[in-house]
């Protein structure tokens, strides 16, 4: 159910590739449409692109997407001709003709960017074992620009042959942050960081591609069989006996592993990958990190002797004392814009999965900034 400030659409999409592309486009289109002049106007702000130049590269990407994944070729142009065939005339007297680079722009655009946008999230993988009580915990805020918030969407992707997916979505993008019925979940931290392969996989199709895995080791396995990430980005995926840290770039991955309290979390910056060139940039990511493990660290001696009562970390508690904190303010955990600069990025969802083992997954999200008073009532994955 939504508040009354925000009307989340909640879709289920099912059928062939381009059969769920066609059913995404056309359920989605004014947002998808809104999507493109968002980015359209951040390209050419932030790096001085116009689209023409941005479609050139995409068209690059699509060429490396149709070797590595033809499927999700054929799912962009499904959501290319259902925006075309749905889309309202945008002046009266004509219809917006999206086709498909312009939905590629949108699924490389972390990388065509070439690493000079400025969003921040955390995220967040706990391994909980206490008495009576076992499961993978997996969360993350994510912070990008105020006017995406709008549009943002659910989705359930059901295919045959793969296992059914829940993700929050920005619309015309293929791949985010969810989960799958296979207990296999993913997180998104983004990395400013050199080169960027074009020869490679986006980082929102290899975040599909996880989902369609049957564990973290499979995920891990089908990223190194694709040859890597196209960009500098870092993957926190679990599934029900443990989570991993993926620190991907195009020169290579490092795997973090879960630390002695079955914690692994991330901000913006390499922890361990050394391999790429990667200058300092948002001087909050290391304050965020230090303050992430300090409350985690909290919780566990609030939780008592032996851990005893640790099986209470839920997403309702980490709502209120991991994702709503403010400690380092606009910089959080829980982002807030900054009046000292241009772009005005912020919190715009949180979401908390409880994966397995023994139990069927699910997730919490909740729109806006967990704890600011603001925020969507909670809704549930799935639905």
């Amino acid at each position: 159910m939504a508040s009354r400030k925000y009307d989340i659409p909640q879709l289920h999409l099912s059928g062939s590739s381009y059969e769920v592309g066609l059913q995404h486009g056309k359920l989605l289109a004014p947002q998808i449409l809104d999507q493109l002049t968002i980015y359209r106007d951040l390209f050419k702000e932030a790096c001085k692109f116009e689209w023409a130049h941005v479609r050139t590269v995409a068209d690059e990407f699509r060429v490396g997407i149709g070797r590595l994944a033809p499927d999700l070729l054929d799912e962009m142009q499904g959501i290319a001709d259902g925006v075309s065939v749905s889309a309202p005339p945008s002046d009266g007297t004509r219809t917006d003709k999206v086709d498909i680079l312009d939905v590629v722009a949108l699924n490389a655009r972390s990388e065509i960017a070439l690493g000079q946008w400025d969003d921040g999230c955390t995220s967040l993988a706990w391994r909980i074992r206490a008495p009576g009580c076992e499961k993978q915990i997996l969360g993350q805020n994510w912070d990008w620009r105020e006017g995406v918030g709008k549009n943002l969407a659910m989705v359930s992707i059901a295919k045959e042959g793969k296992p059914t997916i829940w993700m929050v979505i920005e619309p015309g993008i293929v791949g985010k942050i969810g989960y799958n019925a296979r207990s296999v979940g993913v997180c998104l931290n983004a990395i400013r960081a050199r080169p960027i392969s074009t020869a490679l996989l986006p980082i929102h199709l290899l975040l599909r591609i996880c989902l369609e895995c049957d564990s973290v080791d499979h995920a891990i396995a089908t990223i190194e069989k694709l040859g890597g990430a196209a960009s500098s980005q870092h993957i926190l995926i679990a599934d029900a006996h443990g989570a991993r840290g993926l620190e991907l770039s195009p020169l290579g991955g490092v795997y973090l592993p879960e630390d002695a309290r079955g914690i692994v979390t991330h901000t913006n910056h390499f922890l361990q990958n050394k391999l790429v060139d990667e200058p300092p940039w948002l001087s909050g990511s290391p304050v965020r990190l230090a303050r992430a493990n300090t409350i985690c660290d909290e919780l566990i001696t609030d939780a008592g002797p032996r851990s005893g009562r640790l099986g209470e970390v839920d997403a309702a508690l980490l709502r209120a004392r991991f994702f709503a904190d403010t400690f380092n303010s606009p910089q959080a955990i829980c982002c807030s814009p900054d009046p000292s600069r241009a772009a005005r990025i912020q919190t715009l969802f949180n979401i908390v999965m409880t994966l397995g083992p023994g139990r069927e997954p699910s997730a919490e999200v909740v729109f806006g900034k967990p704890g600011s008073g603001e925020e969507s009532a909670v809704y549930c994955m799935p639905w």
